[in-house]
């Protein structure tokens, strides 16, 4: 895999037009971080998204699928000044 573009918000790979909000590959954000409009959802709720997201593909209980998703966030430049 190339070095692909990643969400700004939480770091998914950006490859396909369809990865992008609204299939704008202009966007930072990919279609789980963008709300229906394109805009960046708000971080309280890309952190729902994420933590639901790990729980149903790594088995994690929500508290700590909760707090792996907080720290990989703090990672992202979205929400760097967060």
């Amino acid at each position: 895999m190339t070095d692909a573009k990643r969400c700004i918000s939480c770091g998914m790979p950006l490859i396909e037009p369809e990865d992008f909000s609204l299939g704008d590959m202009k966007k930072d954000w990919c279609l789980h971080c963008g709300n229906a409009d394109g805009t960046l959802k708000p971080y309280d709720e890309v952190l729902v998204g994420m933590t639901w997201f790990m729980t149903q593909s790594q088995g994690i209980d929500e508290g700590a699928a909760r707090e792996a998703a907080a720290a990989m966030m703090a990672l992202m430049p979205a929400w760097q000044d967060r």
